[in-house]
């Protein structure tokens, strides 16, 4: 194995079977529903905690949390600021909580690089990666500018572009 964990979280193959699974199950629904269910990211989530909590005691539990909140970040800014989805953040954070810091990392990295390119594919695919870009463009000067000059809550919301139904992929 490329990587060694920082906690003996048991059989590579319990956990990744059930991260694996449970991500099966939740594109399902996200294709299906658009959403993906709290009762499927609930108990992963707990599930998730009491594996590492049995497998490698408190030092574990610990591992499973900052790797839920590590992995979970990044979706949570999405759904506050662009719109994403709530249930991915759910589903990122319960899936850290099973994969531990080392694993989770990883993880995030391939997931958020091939969202990227599936986003990129989804845009020109719907013929509108000029829009794509412009929104991008927006958000990206927008942000750049908050450093530097003092910003209201509501000019910030503002200079989010409005969320488009037909650019929003599951």
């Amino acid at each position: 194995m490329w990587a060694t964990a920082l906690f003996d979280y048991g059989q590579p193959a319990v956990r990744w079977g059930v991260v694996i699974g449970a991500a099966a199950v939740a594109a399902a629904f996200d294709l299906r529903t658009r959403r993906i269910p709290n009762l499927l990211t609930g108990p992963l989530l707990l599930g998730g905690f009491v594996y590492a909590a049995f497998v490698a005691g408190f030092p574990g539990w610990l591992d499973a949390m900052v790797a839920c909140l590590l992995l979970a970040t990044p979706y949570v800014v999405l759904f506050v600021c662009a719109g994403g989805g709530a249930g991915d953040a759910k589903l990122m954070g319960a899936l850290g909580a099973w994969l531990g810091m080392l694993d989770g990392t990883a993880t995030l990295l391939a997931v958020c690089l091939s969202g990227i390119v599936f986003a990129l594919v989804y845009a020109i695919a719907r013929h509108s990666l000029g829009s794509v870009k412009q929104r991008l463009a927006l958000l990206t000067r927008s942000l750049l500018h908050l450093p530097f000059q003092r910003v209201s809550p509501r000019a910030i919301a503002a200079a989010i572009p409005a969320r488009d139904e037909g650019l929003a992929m599951p």
